[in-house]
């Protein structure tokens, strides 16, 4: 199964904020929507990502006054990137060896998407549990 096919499943939408956004803004954006993570833009540029672990580190580090400082302080700025045919066992292996939770799509130099973990996980039990049926079917069919 590739990119493509899980962001024709969940759609391709995109949750980002600019690197001028306060960690308040970001937090109350990330409770909001829900969401563990927010990809920083210029424009249409990916400027970094910023998840819940950086939030937490940095209050964790700085306290309160933290909420203060601008995303771009906080966000990491070398992130990294899958496209749309990259098959899902290789975008899960990068996620784990890596240890993040969220991966932005992008084509053509444009970003169309991000796929999480979950979003990964939840394909493949699902090619999981088809292969084990049609398994199933084949041997009762012997």
């Amino acid at each position: 199964m590739t990119v493509k096919a899980v962001l024709n499943e969940k759609g391709g939408s995109v949750f980002s904020m600019s690197p001028d956004a306060t960690l308040a803004d970001v937090v109350r954006e990330l409770a909001a929507r829900k969401v563990g993570a927010v990809l920083i833009t210029e424009g249409d540029h990916l400027a970094g990502i910023l998840s819940e672990r950086d939030v937490v580190r940095v209050l964790a580090k700085a306290g309160a006054d933290a909420l203060k400082t601008s995303a771009s302080s906080v966000m990491t700025a070398k992130v990294e990137t899958c496209g749309l045919d990259d098959m899902i066992d290789d975008v899960m292996e990068r996620m784990t060896s890596s240890r993040f939770r969220h991966m932005p799509v992008v084509d053509g130099g444009s970003l169309v998407g991000v796929v999480s973990i979950g979003d990964v996980v939840k394909r493949r039990i699902e090619e999981a549990v088809r292969e084990r049926d049609q398994m199933r079917e084949y041997i009762h069919s012997i």
